[in-house]
């Protein structure tokens, strides 16, 4: 599953979703450039972890994993079983430049 934040209107009249949030890192203020999530569970416990391409105000990407709990990305430790990690590298896989970042393209 990928999340996105925003959704604008292509130049071709067609819907485009594009990512608009503005988030906080050690390095300043990022723009949230792709996101892909995959929801878990821990016993009744509910969660995603996250994985994020973010772009600094230069535009240098950086890499942010966190997890969601309601919708809330939180930054800690992010803790992956191998099933997991799978999913995510297939859910990056509908973000190209977040994928190839990382070592997941094709």
């Amino acid at each position: 599953m990928t999340t996105r934040t925003k959704t604008d209107r292509a130049e071709s009249g067609a819907q485009a979703e594009r990512p608009a949030a503005t988030v906080a890192t050690p390095w300043g203020g990022a723009r949230l450039v792709a996101q892909a999530a995959v929801p878990q569970r821990a016993g009744e416990r509910r969660f995603s972890s996250v994985v994020q391409l973010l772009a600094d105000a230069r535009g240098e990407p950086l890499v942010r994993f966190a997890y969601s709990t309601g919708g809330v990305v939180r930054r800690g430790p992010v803790t992956l079983r191998a099933r997991d990690l799978e999913r995510l590298r297939q859910a990056a896989a509908a973000e190209p430049a977040l994928a190839a970042l990382l070592g997941w393209g094709a």
